[in-house]
């Protein structure tokens, strides 16, 4: 079986089954949790194992499924060792189920592949882009979570989906230690991005789209990040800005991606 599309759509489909459990049970951390989400790293697991065979291609579905794996093996790895990280797939799940679909559509797309094995820099250059938006995409979901306790606070209803989420404040620990790491990386990736394209041009610094949406979101995360620890900011205003700080990381990442290989291809 060598269609992508028939591949690419068994490979969302993997995540199908732990988005309706999480969806319509109430998941805990469980022999059943681990297989189903198990299972839903498997499929965009092996598509990414399969673009890596094929080169090291660089196009906008391989962007989406390389996040969606890079998500789901963070997500496990933070449920195994943070208490109730768990209980953010509700919100996790359906979205990475609409960027695999996406993926599945865009997969026949013809990106563009390196030529012969990448250099180090580009490698590291490539991984800390991958990470960062991955640490960036569950910081949102986390901070997600915070607008959902907020609004049903404010609002005096018990919104159904409560008794899945994280607390309130558990919600916000993970959003502040997800936006930390994430500014760490994506600081790294900017000085490796300066490194690779002083070797590939000897200039330092190339202000084009994806440039400019890292710089705006490393100021973003960094100003969120003085002004909880030195006035306070949290809550609701908090999320705001880090869905602002996901935004800007998404026109920059997977946003190009998609124009160059899919609206003026």
């Amino acid at each position: 079986m060598d269609d992508p599309l028939v591949l690419n759509l068994l490979a969302a489909l993997t995540l199908a089954p732990a988005t309706l459990w999480v969806l319509w049970g109430r998941p805990e951390k469980n022999t059943l949790f681990w297989g189903l989400f198990l299972v839903a790293a498997a499929g965009p697991l092996m598509i990414c194992i399969r673009l890596v065979q094929a080169g090291w291609q660089t196009g906008f579905a391989p962007a989406l499924w390389i996040t969606i794996a890079g998500c789901l093996v963070v997500f496990l790895m933070l449920a195994a060792v943070t208490r109730n990280a768990h209980r953010l797939a509700c919100l996790l799940m359906p979205y990475l189920l609409i960027l695999s679909l996406s993926a599945a559509v865009w997969g026949g797309a013809a990106p563009e592949t390196l030529q012969g094995e990448p250099p180090a820099w580009i490698v590291m250059h490539i991984t800390t882009s991958v990470f960062t938006y991955v640490l960036l995409t569950l910081a949102a979901i986390a901070g997600a979570a915070v607008v959902v306790h907020e609004s049903a606070l404010r609002r005096k209803k018990r919104f159904r989906i409560l008794d899945r989420l994280p607390s309130a404040a558990d919600s916000e620990r993970m959003e502040l230690s997800l936006l930390l790491a994430a500014e760490a990386v994506l600081g790294l990736g900017i000085v490796s991005g300066m490194g690779l394209q002083y070797v590939l041009d000897g200039t330092v610094l190339t202000f084009d789209h994806k440039t400019l949406f890292s710089f705006l979101a490393f100021v973003v995360i960094g100003v969120l990040l003085i002004a909880h620890y030195r006035i306070g900011l949290r809550g609701r205003q908090a999320a705001r800005i880090v869905l602002v700080g996901y935004l800007l990381i998404t026109l920059g990442y997977p946003g190009v991606k998609f124009v160059t290989d899919i609206l003026v291809a």
